[in-house]
């Protein structure tokens, strides 16, 4: 049979819709033998509860919408798999958006998660969001939002995010102590909190250990991959270069590993490098990458938890949580001191 429905179900065991749907949810009104009985129907059956028919008797949805800026860094890839073990345990749906680093797409995004269609959004911004009256706009409506990783500074909204500013310090001073006199900053966008904090850290520790901060050495990258190894192999091939590289991203880091195959310069003889990444396979890289890496998955575990005590009314009052975790430096040979 196909097409089983609650009602369907109650027909085929000669019991009232609500006694089964009780049965079904292990009410104590429901005894031991007719719970046995429904469940064992509902198996032959192979019925399937309707979440969505269920969400609409409760003014829910039962689904949650995450909004992210790409799936290739594996930072956001661990990011979800947290949040979706939140959801699956409080027996929500989440649905995945990708705005592709695109302010118009996250625009047009969040406006259709407007009027109801999710019961809430995580969303971390993409690289070019330079207004977020669209958030706002959103937020206005009474949907609850929480923004994980890359945050707006002008919007009062709950945030996860990881200790950037101190990050990037530490990566900095990593490669200071390594050796390195001139170090570069690679990044993707000015507009993003984590490009600005990280970048403050990486000039803080300039400052500590008497280094001239030169604009010319933090590099503004784009999304092209191929264009970005393009630009770093210039940098890199220059008489000034730098001989250490703090990338912002992972994928500037690998895009250094190009330029410097490319041109025959060796790492970490010759360049040091470090990089905000949750790269799996950074470790077996050749040499291996010394990173920051982020505690993604808690990331987007506790974002996935706050995200639903505020839709469950259990937030307290008009507080604001800031949540900041704290991400690990772990040293490998790309910046190991020679």
């Amino acid at each position: 049979m196909s097409g089983i429905n609650l009602k369907k179900l109650s027909q085929e065991l000669g019991l009232s819709i609500s006694s089964v749907s009780k049965a079904l949810r292990d009410s104590y009104e429901i005894s031991a033998e007719t719970k046995k009985r429904v469940l064992a129907m509902a198996e032959k059956l192979n019925y399937q509860p309707n979440p969505f028919a269920r969400g609409l008797r409760k003014n829910k949805s039962t689904t949650i919408a995450v909004v992210i800026p790409e799936i290739a860094n594996n930072f956001f890839a661990l990011a979800i798999d947290g949040i979706q073990l939140v959801a699956q345990k409080k027996g929500y749906h989440v649905l995945t958006y990708l705005t592709h680093e695109d302010f118009q797409n996250e625009e047009s995004t969040i406006k259709h998660l407007q009027g109801g269609r999710v019961d809430g959004v995580l969303i971390s911004l993409c690289g070019d969001t330079a207004s977020v009256k669209h958030l706002i706009d959103l937020h206005q409506t009474g949907v609850p939002i929480v923004f994980f990783d890359r945050v707006p500074e002008t919007m009062e909204c709950p945030t996860v995010t990881t200790d950037d500013y101190e990050s990037g310090f530490k990566a900095t001073e990593h490669l200071i102590l390594a050796g390195c006199k001139k170090i570069a900053y690679l990044c993707v966008s000015g507009f993003l909190s984590t490009t600005q904090k990280r970048m403050m850290g990486y000039e803080a520790a300039l400052e500590k250990y008497k280094i001239v901060f030169d604009p010319k050495m933090v590099i503004q990258c784009s999304n092209d991959n191929i264009a970005n190894v393009a630009l770093l192999r210039k940098l890199l091939a220059r008489k000034n270069r730098p001989d250490g590289i703090f990338a912002s991203v992972e994928k500037l880091a690998i895009s250094t590993y190009y330029a410097s195959n490319e041109i025959k310069l060796k790492i970490p003889q010759q360049l040091k490098v470090i990089s905000f990444s949750n790269l799996r396979t950074a470790s077996l890289l050749s040499p291996s990458l010394s990173t920051i890496t982020q505690p993604a998955f808690e990331i987007g575990k506790e974002s996935a938890e706050l995200l639903f005590r505020m839709i469950e009314k259990k937030t307290f009052g008009n507080r604001i949580d800031r949540v900041v975790l704290k991400s690990s430096l772990i040293e490998r040979n790309s910046s190991v001191k020679k």
